[in-house]
């Protein structure tokens, strides 16, 4: 039988282009390029109203192809694809609604593993790490866990049509939340609940510390392979938050801060007598600190959540504040043009914070 040699060589390349595209190998490596991408994306969903995206140019190689609704403490997500072009998740930051603000400080901390109550009849169990010593921000959490459910679908979507790569991003409060969205997706996928050929790689831009020194290595152990970047304007204050308050808890097991008190039982009395002394009051203040915050960041605030999801449970406390930075730091350090375009001592407490101070440092990173 005979038949067009060309015409079966471009039926052959029509099937393998998509499934070659599709299924591309992530670039662990952080890429300037990308980075701009992401933020021109993040930008879209962080949208306030039209003025907060004039001047920053439209994304140059996705458009938006699903916009979640609103739920949770005023969060959604959206996907943004483009043909021959990995997916995108882009997780949405702080608005000006208080609710959104109340996720921010409601700054408690959690175990990475476990469950919150959602409801009565409603359990969402998670688990976002190995080490039973991680621990993250509860505010961040409760809106990761509204997310996830509309997130899976879509990613099950995703996957069915041949996608087996995906690039997470967020902007502030979007960015600490893109870090446990990956932690979670991650976990999944090592108890089999979602393929294991999937691949995920994490832009986080300006985003503030999601949890402790624990959660931080078990993270960037997990991602060293598909890479997750955290992109900090060197002026910004939003990544220094929430406040870090450590204490002798927190240090590693092995460690004579944490094991202090046996080594000082084992002390002769003169000198046991003078280092308990020290040791309380070196060790006292750091753990007023914390429970105070706890407290307050964490009890006081669980309240103001319940005024708008009013069958929330509140959970009980991981007991530490000691916020770490997580993931592999991208610097983007101001330059004299910028310098020229923005008033970093403006009254202006988010002149070094939006999209529009990080889409120009992007840009000059990327040239």
């Amino acid at each position: 039988m005979r038949y067009n040699g060309a015409l079966f060589f471009g039926f052959l390349a029509l099937w393998l282009i998509p499934e070659r595209l599709f299924s591309q190998n992530l670039n662990p490596n952080f890429e300037a390029t990308e980075l701009y991408e992401m933020l021109l994306i993040s930008s879209r969903t962080c949208m306030l109203d039209s003025d907060y995206i004039q001047g920053i140019p439209e994304p140059q190689f996705h458009h938006l192809a699903y916009s979640s609704p609103v739920m949770a403490m005023d969060n959604k997500w959206e996907l943004w694809t483009s043909d021959g072009q990995i997916p995108v998740i882009s997780l949405r930051g702080s608005t000006l609604k208080a609710e959104s603000w109340i996720s921010n400080i409601y700054a408690a901390m959690v175990p990475a593993t476990g469950y919150l109550l959602l409801s009565a009849t409603d359990t969402f169990h998670y688990q976002l790490a190995d080490n039973q010593r991680a621990a993250v921000h509860v505010g961040w959490l409760l809106s990761m866990a509204y997310l996830s459910r509309d997130i899976l679908p879509r990613i099950d979507s995703m996957y069915a049509m041949g996608h087996r790569s995906f690039l997470i991003t967020g902007h502030s409060q979007g960015g600490a939340l893109s870090y446990l969205l990956t932690a979670y997706l991650m976990q999944l996928q090592k108890k089999g609940r979602l393929p294991a050929d999937l691949q995920f790689k994490t832009y986080c831009t300006a985003a503030p510390k999601p949890g402790n020194l624990y959660f931080a290595l078990d993270y960037e152990y997990a991602t060293q392979k598909t890479g997750s970047f955290n992109a900090v304007n060197a002026l910004d204050w939003v990544p220094e938050t929430p406040v870090s308050i450590q204490t002798l808890t927190d240090f590693q097991i092995v460690s004579p801060l944490y094991q202090a008190k046996p080594l000082i039982k084992k002390q002769k009395f003169g000198r046991r007598l003078a280092m308990n002394y020290m040791y309380r009051r070196l060790s006292k203040p750091t753990l007023k600190a914390q429970r105070r915050y706890e407290r307050y960041m964490g009890k006081r605030v669980s309240k103001m959540v319940q005024d708008y999801l009013p069958d929330y449970v509140e959970p009980t406390y991981f007991p530490s504040m000691a916020y770490v930075r997580v993931g592999n730091p991208i610097v983007l350090f101001p330059s004299n043009l910028y310098y020229q375009k923005f008033e970093p001592n403006s009254k202006d407490l988010f002149v070094n914070h939006l999209h529009k101070a990080y889409s120009f440092l992007a840009w000059e990173a990327k040239k």
